[in-house]
């Protein structure tokens, strides 16, 4: 079968018009639009997604003021952190004076309202913890690689000293926060996905 077997392919005559093989472009451009969208449906299906964003509140443990560290696997390093507790501030209108009418039914004034805003503990302040890598973990070489990974997200601007200094958990706490962990020591979930450990420990 050759192209001008087929419908959308079919040449025009010869002794057509020039006007009149205007069809015959609209039925190449019908076949080809078609052949388009198929064709970016299947590149869309194979688009590779990008990665996903650790949640390390997932790593969090709530004892409910039972006394830590939990009871966890052998050998294993806590730390506990303090999570502030969360507060919403609610605005209502609230009514001052009524407003009033005549016997006729006229309203002679308003109402009057103000603005009233108080706010409701939405979760209570509570103490939490979590996974860490243990002590003889963090040495200066350790640290220090941290501190690589940190500078190389843009977060720790100093030189690498080795040390958990101010620059060092401030700049761990802010990578730290936006995936879900408000701490600056440095988790053993957040460890991992830094690659500076591999493994259970």
């Amino acid at each position: 079968m050759t192209p001008s077997d087929l419908p959308c392919f079919a040449a025009p005559h010869q002794g057509f018009a020039h006007d009149r093989a205007t069809p015959y472009r609209r039925r190449h451009l019908a076949c080809f639009i078609p052949f388009v969208l198929i064709l970016a449906a299947c590149n869309s299906a194979n688009t590779p997604t990008g990665p996903t964003r650790a949640d390390f509140s997932a790593e969090l443990v709530d004892l409910k003021g039972k006394p830590g560290p939990p009871q966890g696997p052998k050998g294993a390093c806590w730390q506990s952190d303090i999570r502030p507790a969360v507060i919403e501030t609610v605005t209502e209108q609230v009514l001052i004076s009524p407003e009033t009418r005549d016997e006729a039914g006229t309203l002679l004034t308003p109402a009057r309202f103000a603005s009233e805003a108080r706010q409701r503990i939405v979760t209570d302040r509570s103490t939490v913890w979590f996974r860490v890598p243990c002590p003889e973990v963090m040495t200066p070489e350790f640290v220090a690689t941290l501190q690589r990974a940190l500078k190389a997200r843009g977060l720790y601007l100093e030189p690498l000293t080795g040390m958990t200094d101010g620059p060092t958990r401030k700049a761990l706490r802010s990578w730290q926060q936006s995936r879900g962990l408000d701490s600056d020591h440095l988790s053993l979930a957040a460890a991992r996905e830094l690659g500076l450990v591999v493994g259970d420990f």
